[in-house]
């Protein structure tokens, strides 16, 4: 397997499906002169041609309902946001038409769009572009919603995003288009709902999924000197989610931690817990633990960026707590 960044994946994915299929192609702001904002469409313009990957005026929402009208007529679009801090200006065309369109049409249409593009908190950028909101969109039925981690999984999640009838949610961690990692060179998917276990262990489980799934990993390292074995659960999926994976290894390890980037109240977290509490109380042998973003606006200054953000150090100790190591 080839070694590549993030952004390549996910470039590969979109090249891959483009070739695959004619009715696939790429629109947002500066997609195609500029190679993207975080250059994940380097080369697409020379490659398909600017009917194909389309630069749009700094107009989310009038973009994205462009992007729902050609997919109900058969076209694939996908549709990069800047930042999904950004997409919150196309949330009436995302939440009140892409979702809605095969309920309110008695399945007559369907709306095979991706919106995908970074998210979570970069580092330095305060408040408005900070924001992890993969909440907004698990909430709204009708969309499914995609979070990857690694390379690996940015690739072949995506072009399963692409290929699928329904409108998905693609939230690629800003921060992790420059990390490594393993992609094979030869055609592969990641089917939907499909989580993964990215490290094993019988003490205590990590549900973690994009960046704070690698803020997990670090933790678990860390409790492996303390002499005790982590599972960290990525769910890949957030919806539809891999319900199985997760409550296998809870019944095996009998100790959660969920770990979210986004604020805790009335989160994607919060209704794992609930979930697992309705589901596994009975193999819980201590509190679930809840791990996300203090529920603060982010500030700009890096020191007090790091008192609100996840932490590794937050996501050991909580790990310590459901092992009543630490009370």
């Amino acid at each position: 397997m080839a070694e590549i960044l993030f952004r390549e994946a996910l470039n590969q994915a979109m090249c891959e499906e483009m070739v695959r299929d004619d009715n696939v192609y790429l629109m947002g702001e500066e997609v195609a002169e500029y190679n993207g904002a975080y250059k994940v469409s380097k080369g697409m313009l020379e490659t398909f041609g600017p009917r194909r990957v389309i630069d749009t005026p700094i107009v989310e929402a009038g973009f994205v309902g462009l992007g729902i009208g050609s997919a109900m007529i058969g076209l694939r679009p996908i549709l990069e946001m800047m930042t999904f801090n950004f997409a919150i200006l196309a949330l009436d065309q995302v939440i009140n038409h892409a979702a809605k369109m095969h309920y309110m049409s008695n399945g007559q249409l369907k709306c095979p769009m991706v919106l995908r593009g970074a998210g979570g908190a970069p580092g330095w950028l305060a408040a408005q572009h900070s924001q992890s909101l993969e909440a907004q969109y698990v909430h709204a039925p009708g969309l499914k919603v995609m979070m990857p981690s690694t390379p690996y999984d940015a690739k072949g999640m995506l072009k399963t995003a692409i290929r699928d009838d329904d409108p998905v949610i693609f939230i690629e961690s800003e921060l992790m288009y420059s990390w490594r990692g393993e992609v094979p060179e030869e055609e592969y998917v990641i089917p939907m709902g499909v989580g993964d276990i990215k490290r094993a262990g019988d003490d205590v489980t990590i549900v973690a999924w994009s960046r704070a799934m690698h803020l997990a990993l670090d933790a678990a390292a860390e409790l492996e000197r303390d002499g005790y074995q982590v599972e960290v659960v990525d769910p890949r999926t957030l919806k539809p989610m891999d319900w199985p994976l997760i409550y296998g290894s809870v019944r095996k390890t009998n100790r959660v931690v969920v770990v979210e980037e986004g604020w805790p109240h009335a989160s994607v977290g919060t209704d794992i817990i609930r979930h697992i509490q309705y589901d596994c109380f009975d193999h819980l042998d201590a509190p679930i633990e809840h791990v996300a973003q203090k529920d603060y606006p982010m500030p700009y200054a890096p020191n007090l960026e790091k008192q609100i953000a996840v932490q590794a150090e937050d996501v050991y100790r909580a790990c310590r707590r459901a092992l009543y190591l630490d009370r």
